[in-house]
């Protein structure tokens, strides 16, 4: 009898390779992302040498429904944040491969922790605060792993998951006891809102990848891999395949930073017991 996990290997040969795309709290819905990753699966296709419809894809904004369709069988291929992968990397048999620039953040970005002006001083100042973050689904990444230089946040510390940020820097200008934790780009546009000069960047992380992109459970034949990874590097050298990235904000794909990831995967593992 051939085995179960050969099986799966043997039919994703040949059957679509489905890639998954999980970014908890990041604009846009399943189905409204639906027709920017049909351009991405088949640009990608066709510049891996793959025969039309051979790739899949579909996005997900909430980490729940990302993480079962990661359970899928015929997910094999996939790009997730940062604060999933450290999540639920261990548990979905997440393997990292490649980073995922991102338009105006590149590879890597900083996560900038943001107060009222004068009212934090260290982590200790945040005895029974909010914080809020887009990556507040793991919270282990908020208190810990994103400013593991600046120290581990206390215990008490009520981490909230909002994509809403600016409802929650609001509160904090008016003296609530509040801090975001912001992402690459989110910091970045922090300068512009009329009540900036009332804010303050409090910390901020180690540059950490953007997006990983993984390969899920051992399912990808080595020779599929070795024609997607050639073809996820070599995307955007083409107009339909630029098009496909610019449509879902994406640079393109490069070598992953390696040391990056694993120094937040020990800081994660360190807050999360």
């Amino acid at each position: 009898m051939t085995p179960a996990p050969l099986l799966v290997a043997l039919a994703l040969a040949t059957d679509p390779v489905a890639f998954v795309a999980v970014a908890p709290g990041y604009p846009g819905t399943t189905v409204e992302a639906q027709a920017s990753m049909d351009a991405f699966a088949a640009a990608l296709a066709a510049q891996a040498g793959l025969a039309p419809g051979s790739v899949t894809a579909a996005y997900f904004e909430k980490d729940r429904p990302g993480a079962e369709r990661l359970q899928k069988p015929d997910a094999a291929l996939g790009m997730v944040s940062l604060p999933f992968f450290l999540k639920e990397g261990e548990a979905l048999h997440l393997e990292a491969r490649l980073g995922a620039a991102q338009k105006g953040t590149g590879a890597t970005e900083v996560w900038s922790l943001v107060a009222k002006k004068g009212r934090v001083t260290g982590p200790a100042s945040l005895d029974g605060w909010q914080v809020s973050s887009i990556a507040g689904y793991a919270p282990a990444f908020v208190t810990g792993a994103a400013l593991s230089g600046w120290g581990r946040m206390p215990a008490t510390v009520k981490v909230v998951q909002t994509s809403q940020v600016l409802s929650f820097l609001r509160r904090a200008v008016a003296g609530e006891d509040v801090a975001v934790l912001l992402d690459g780009a989110q910091a970045a546009a922090l300068p512009t809102l009329p009540f900036a000069a009332e804010l303050e960047v409090v910390a901020r992380s180690a540059p950490l990848p953007t997006g990983i992109v993984v390969t899920v459970a051992r399912r990808l034949p080595p020779e599929r891999w070795k024609a997607l990874e050639k073809g996820l590097r070599q995307l955007g050298t083409g107009p339909e395949g630029a098009a496909a990235l610019d449509a879902i904000r994406l640079q393109g794909f490069v070598s992953l930073e390696t040391a990056a990831l694993a120094a937040a995967r020990k800081a994660y593992g360190a807050a999360a017991k």
